[in-house]
């Protein structure tokens, strides 16, 4: 199971509901996916290949500035970490990727072999219309099921 996690309160319901869904028989392996972005939708909307991505990409991995955003990421997994073990998940990873969120959502839990994917959906609909849905473009895009956790 692939959950994408960001700290926001869609994360949390994503892990409540997870819980809750799967009480006493919790899958064999949760993946916490954060995808690090590039500055908002409109600063990679008008990319108009994986080749540009790519570039883009490679420009900004290593970086003090991407260095210190994946530090913060990995500090923002313990508390998603530490609730899933105490109810009882055991093996629970964590996986930093840098790009579209929808499309390495997609990507990740196909390299991973997820089963399902878990994402938050919590933004007003001003949200969605202003800056894209997230959680719609991973629903049409993946091969596994996916939850929708509000």
């Amino acid at each position: 199971m692939l959950v994408a996690v960001d700290g926001s309160k869609g994360s949390r319901a994503c892990i409540e509901t997870c819980v809750r869904l799967f009480a006493g028989r919790p899958p064999p392996a949760v993946i916490l996916l954060h995808v690090l972005g590039y500055g908002g939708p409109s600063a990679v909307d008008g990319m108009s290949s994986d080749a540009e991505l790519a570039e883009l990409r490679d420009a900004i991995e290593g970086t003090p500035e991407q260095e210190a955003r994946k530090a913060k990421a990995e500090a923002m997994f313990a508390a998603p970490r530490a609730f899933f073990e105490e109810h009882g998940y055991r093996d629970v990873h964590t996986v930093i990727r840098s790009g579209r969120a929808a499309d390495e959502i997609v990507n990740a839990a196909v390299e991973h072999g997820a089963e399902l994917i878990v994402v938050g959906n919590t933004r007003s609909l001003i949200d969605r219309l202003m800056l894209g849905d997230v959680a719609h473009q991973v629903a049409k895009g993946a091969a596994v099921p996916v939850l929708l956790a509000r």
